[in-house]
């Protein structure tokens, strides 16, 4: 039987650094949305939104927020013998069965209605049992286990935005030339290519379904001025912006 001692929601900032600490019970820290890493124990890990931290009793932890982040954690005791099984970062299922279950813990909380605790311990059972029936199956993907196709996830999302090749790296965990190499040998380009690629094609879509000024398109789509757009432009696609628009049926 599992035991809840507290369900609490939590905000960080934008480079909050929680340094390292424990807890003598569980606790599995659920991020509703934001962007970081975390250690727990000797390993390291990254987390993003519908990915959950699992920290055993008695391991020092941390976390540091390269986004605003809103999370949702719950401490609890359990003496389920496969709980030792896990430990670290992991990603939500599909249907987002563990946040399902957390929200409505939550909201049993909030009510207080009685036997509010007996139900948070039912519920808690509830997401125990549902971490290791995946975690056996093989459900659950750590976002370490393949971190370029994480970055690369996060390049497709923020492609807009100024990315540098070394942030990027670190939030691989790999080295900057290890990173490149890696990335190239992954998908065949290098990550400041692959970003020129995204935001280009972009930059067409808004050229041929918008009314946008070129220079609109151009801060759109992430260039740093409308003279490192219309140049790289035309050298990757043969004609200037203006001109791809014009050409097109």
């Amino acid at each position: 039987m599992d035991r809840v001692l507290y369900i609490v929601n939590a905000a960080h900032e934008v480079n909050t650094y929680i340094p390292p600490h424990q807890h003598e019970c569980y606790e599995l820290v659920y991020y509703l949305n934001g962007l970081g890493t975390t250690n727990v124990g000797s390993r390291s890990y990254h987390f993003r939104s519908s990915s959950f931290a699992l920290i055993p009793p008695n391991h020092k932890h941390d976390e540091n927020h390269r986004e605003d982040a809103t999370i949702l954690f719950v401490g609890f005791h359990s003496n389920h013998p496969n709980m030792e099984n896990l430990k670290g970062v992991y990603e939500d299922d599909k249907d987002l069965t563990v946040l399902q279950i957390l929200l409505r813990m939550k909201a049993e909380f909030t009510r207080k209605q009685d036997g509010f605790s007996e139900l948070l311990n039912l519920q808690m059972s509830e997401i125990t049992v549902h971490l290791i029936r995946l975690l056996s199956a093989s459900g659950f993907q750590s976002p370490t286990e393949d971190r370029v196709q994480y970055v690369l996830n996060y390049m497709n999302e923020h492609y807009r935005h100024k990315l540098s090749v070394a942030t990027l790296s670190e939030m691989s965990g790999y080295s900057y030339d290890r990173f490149r190499h890696l990335f190239k040998e992954r998908f065949g380009s290098s990550p400041l290519r692959y970003l020129l690629l995204k935001r280009l094609d972009y930059a067409k879509s808004l050229l041929l379904h918008t009314q946008m000024h070129i220079s609109e398109v151009s801060a759109a789509a992430g260039f740093v001025n409308d003279a490192q757009f219309c140049n790289m432009f035309k050298r990757e696609v043969g004609l200037t912006p203006r001109a791809f628009r014009l050409s097109s049926p």
